[in-house]
């Protein structure tokens, strides 16, 4: 069924891919639904290039957030904070995919551009007045921290080339994805210079009652936590009433 389906893209992407159009790409799907009991997906990227000796880069970025790093320090057995650093602009998801490894493919100067690698991604600081030196310790600490979440991948992970213009990768989506709007950039690179790109939008959301409750709490927050308080102190009333019957 792979070897089927791997052809069917073959034949599709090499009558798309030309001079003009040095690189084509697509997914599986365009849109990761997040159910009840949602426990992840995988989602095929594909393409193929138009025959021309080079190799592919894949960059995910998700919705973008903010972020507060601690710094603690144990102090007479106790762990407590000692420091922080506040960050806007944060990808909530970041995956890279490379055929080879990216520091022979494209030039360092481009990698600081196009934030391909984690160590590239720029975020910033809210506090205008942190030394870079003490930004790029929390950046690190940030970025280490979303790689053992399983949202950043310090590693690029394989784009597997066949035939020598067809190439796939699969991307993962943990349980806990951010949900938002993600774009998924794909560069050809030729003797490390980048001769096409495409950036194409893949879309993580809510369905279901799930969607209906985080819409709800999302545009009426202060009505959501009204109602959220009510019903806890409900509960526990009940309980109580319970608990003095027995």
């Amino acid at each position: 069924m792979r070897c089927c389906f791997s052809a069917l893209l073959f034949i599709l992407f090499c009558s798309t891919a030309s001079a003009d159009q040095p690189i084509v790409v697509d997914l599986s799907k365009h849109l990761v639904a997040v159910t009840t009991g949602f426990s992840g997906t995988e989602v095929l990227l594909f393409g193929a290039t138009d025959g021309e000796p080079g190799d592919v880069i894949m960059v995910v970025r998700g919705p973008s957030t903010k972020a507060v790093v601690y710094k603690k320090k144990k102090i007479s057995g106790i762990w407590i904070n000692k420091d922080l650093m506040s960050f806007s602009g944060v990808a909530g998801f970041y995956r890279v995919a490379s055929s080879r490894p990216i520091e022979n493919i494209i030039s360092k100067q481009d990698m600081e551009r196009l934030q391909i690698g984690t160590e590239n991604l720029y975020f910033q600081p809210k506090d205008k007045t942190a030394s870079h030196k003490k930004a790029k310790i929390f950046h690190k600490a940030l970025t280490r921290l979303k790689n053992n979440q399983g949202t950043y991948n310090n590693t690029a992970e394989r784009i597997v080339m066949m035939e020598n213009r067809l190439f796939r990768t699969e991307l993962f989506f943990p349980a806990d994805v951010p949900i938002g709007t993600y774009m998924v950039e794909v560069y050809l690179v030729r003797k490390k210079r980048i001769v096409s790109a495409e950036i194409t939008p893949l879309i993580v959301s809510k369905t279901g009652i799930n969607a209906e409750i985080y819409f709800f709490a999302y545009k009426y927050s202060f009505i959501y936590g009204i109602i959220s308080v009510l019903i806890a102190a409900l509960v526990g009333w009940l309980v109580s009433i319970v608990f003095k019957k027995k």
